[in-house]
């Protein structure tokens, strides 16, 4: 497994939530209490960005990859300047690295000590992605983790983890679904899922 050494974090690592973050949940607890809000349409709201409107620019960049050649070298040679390419960039993805998936490797992404994560290509973290029990063990057992995300490899598939830092963040490009060869890009973006660019998950096959 690959696992890179962390260096310095944006984030407070000495609790599961940063200052930011602590501050944010007050102020969501007082607007709350004042019925500014309402908790389910704001975590609903959450989840589409972190589902659905936050991955579309990783999925376009996966799409282009699979399609353009060119593009796909430049993205292993310099994830940071293709993905820029494209318009996607800003804090927190500076500095990219694109792992691709093979039919011998499969790449998998984790922050072991709070939660980095390329926001420029794939917006909110999930839940579970900042959560302690993914960080801990998915890098002393990444098989029995993927498992439980309902993927099964085969035994002789290589599963690197790579850990991302403040500096240095990932992008898995998985590997292109078979049936998609007469799709457009645009198509083939629809395939991709968040899940399939940390990691935890494949590209969807066309129905």
């Amino acid at each position: 497994m690959a696992h890179d050494g962390h260096h310095h974090h944006d984030e407070d690592e000495g609790s599961e939530l940063s200052p930011i973050a602590l501050r944010v949940k007050a102020l969501e607890s007082l607007l709350t209490e004042k019925g500014y809000i309402d908790p389910k349409a704001l975590d609903v709201l959450i989840e589409t960005y972190e589902t659905k409107i936050g991955p579309r620019n990783g999925a376009r960049v996966v799409a282009k990859a699979w399609t353009d050649e060119a593009f796909a070298d430049w993205l292993k040679r310099d994830a940071t300047a293709a993905i820029a390419s494209v318009g996607y960039e800003g804090r927190q993805g500076e500095h990219m690295v694109a792992l691709f998936n093979t039919p011998e490797t499969h790449n998998m992404v984790v922050c072991t000590l709070c939660s980095c994560y390329p926001w420029p290509v794939l917006g909110l973290p999930p839940v579970w992605y900042k959560s302690m029990p993914y960080r801990s063990r998915v890098v002393i057992e990444p098989r029995e983790v993927l498992k439980e995300f309902g993927i099964a490899l085969a035994e002789d598939k290589d599963v690197r983890v790579w850990d991302s830092t403040a500096e240095l963040r990932y992008l898995v490009i998985p590997e292109r679904p078979a049936g998609t060869e007469g799709l457009t890009e645009e198509q083939l973006a629809e395939l991709v899922t968040r899940d399939s660019m940390i990691g935890t998950g494949f590209a969807k096959t066309p129905q």
